[in-house]
């Protein structure tokens, strides 16, 4: 039977000097930690499938797998007996001079799965890493190959690919970048539109005249760099946390690769948080129907599932024949690279997740949390007509709000209520109060990183119906609260 929730903390359990809006996520404890957070975080004491149990006493259900990772729940048994089992047997060797067998039957497996798709793997500890690993292995092609000239790479604006600085590069979301803006590579990272048609596809363009708006301008990218300086192409196959679950529209990945195979650069795809089963299929451009698998692609969360910090980088057969035919080997490593308990805790995920048929329940538990938003968030709910959109599939679902700047009027009332508390925060920290995790961003509708607000749900792969309905029940009602209490 699952937990039951359990009351909010008394006002003695939290920080009298913070906020009310962030009470329901901070601690009293003293910590040295630096979090990433301006209140210091309720700390977790233990958790089993997708119920999380706080210091204080407080039960949560967590409906988006902390970032979109903890894909089969938290606390399997299979998975803990494997790391329990590979402490025992080796704990740690330097991949630099010995492999590991767990690492070895990972890779197998990935391999084995990916229908062709792939040929070799290289196992790094999380998504920065893989994306990292990607940009410098599609580098080492090129030089491996003998084009040094290829040196470019053009990724999207409002994307994501990590926290590293050449990630930073790379992506371009406004706010995340603004900080270290004077130290990202703006020589050899390049950036197109998003695909992000409910946003930018114009009202009188279909949706294949809007691809191929798209396709054009990635063309006339690649004229303006000079077509034999591009080395790939780099784009999210679903888009995460920036925009909030934004899937491509039909034939633009056929359309971009096009581009890509048109003047010899690689078509790289970044699958951190929507690949290894999120989508409902173990890759999430499998999802797409159309089988255009890419060059080099990178996976992490789904992939470790929480129980490892762990990530990968896919390559093809065209990829690795090119560095096999040169030095003949992978040109990047760090000291936790293919660690033996990360590989083996990764493989045993991946195990429980092909045996217990998964993606199956992802698959039918996402339409079900569709169908249910779609029919709460409708007329006569007061925030029907403030809901902009709800896309994804799978267990990766973004519900994104017409944010306050988009209507004058719920602007006014809005700040009223609420001051400047960002919406997708505050509907945050109240689904937190009520006992559900989720996550929320700001910033994704426009290209400048002001506008836009949305929430992302991504349950465990193992979440049942009821569970499903109990996630959708909280966080209907926060936003029928918080949008009933405005003078409109």
């Amino acid at each position: 039977m699952a937990p039951t929730a359990l009351s909010a903390p008394t006002e003695s359990r939290t920080h009298t000097k913070l906020p009310l809006k962030v009470a329901a996520l901070a601690s009293a404890r003293p910590t040295h930690i630096l979090h990433r957070t301006p209140w210091r975080p309720s700390v977790a004491t233990s958790a089993e499938g997708s119920y999380i149990t706080l210091e204080d006493g407080r039960v949560l259900i967590d409906g988006v797998g902390g970032a979109s990772v903890a894909c089969i729940g938290m606390g399997n048994p299979d998975v803990v007996r494997a790391i329990q089992e590979q402490v025992a047997k080796v704990a740690y060797v330097y991949n630099m001079q010995l492999s590991n067998q767990p690492a070895e039957d990972l890779a197998d497996y990935l391999i084995a799965t990916s229908k062709g798709a792939f040929d070799m793997v290289g196992i790094v500890s999380g998504g920065s890493e893989a994306m990292e690993a990607v940009i410098k292995t599609a580098r080492q092609y090129w030089y491996e190959t003998g084009h040094p000239e290829r040196k470019n790479f053009i990724g999207r604006k409002l994307s994501f690919h990590g926290n590293t600085v050449t990630t930073l590069s790379l992506a371009y979301h406004p706010t995340r970048r603004l900080p270290y803006a004077d130290i990202l590579d703006t020589n050899v990272f390049h950036h197109v539109s998003p695909a992000y048609a409910a946003r930018f596809q114009l009202p009188e363009e279909s949706e294949e005249q809007y691809v191929e708006r798209l396709r054009a301008e990635l063309e006339a990218k690649f004229l303006e760099l000079g077509p034999h300086t591009v080395a790939a192409f780099v784009a999210e196959t679903v888009v995460g946390a920036t925009t909030g679950v934004v899937p491509a529209p039909r034939g633009y990945f056929k359309a971009m690769k096009s581009v890509c195979d048109k003047y010899g650069a690689l078509f790289v795809l970044d699958e951190v948080m929507c690949g290894m089963g999120r989508m409902g299929t173990l890759h999430a451009w499998e999802s797409f129907g159309d089988g255009i698998a890419p060059d080099l692609q990178a996976v992490a969360k789904g992939l470790g599932g929480g129980y490892a910090s762990i990530g990968a980088i896919l390559m093809s057969k065209k990829v690795v024949n090119g560095i096999r035919d040169g030095s003949g080997f992978w040109l990047h490593g760090h000291t936790y690279q293919a660690t033996p308990i990360a590989c083996a805790a990764s493989l045993a995920v991946q195990k429980v997740i092909a045996r217990d048929d998964l993606l199956a329940n992802c698959r039918e538990q996402g339409e079900y949390l569709a169908s249910l938003l779609r029919q709460r968030l409708a007329p006569p709910s007061k925030a029907a007509p403030y809901i902009f959109d709800i896309r994804g599939g799978g267990m990766f679902w973004g519900i994104e709000f017409t944010t306050p700047t988009e209507d004058d009027t719920f602007q006014s009332a809005y700040s009223k209520k609420y001051g400047s508390q960002k919406l997708a925060m505050l509907v945050q920290e109240r689904c937190m109060s009520k006992g559900l995790i989720i996550l929320g961003f700001t910033g994704g509708a426009d290209l400048t990183g002001k506008k836009g607000d949305h929430s992302i749900l991504s349950p465990a792969y193992t979440v049942t119906r009821e569970e499903v309905r109990k996630i959708v029940s909280i966080y209907v009602d926060v936003v029928e609260e918080i949008f009933g209490a405005l003078d409109l």
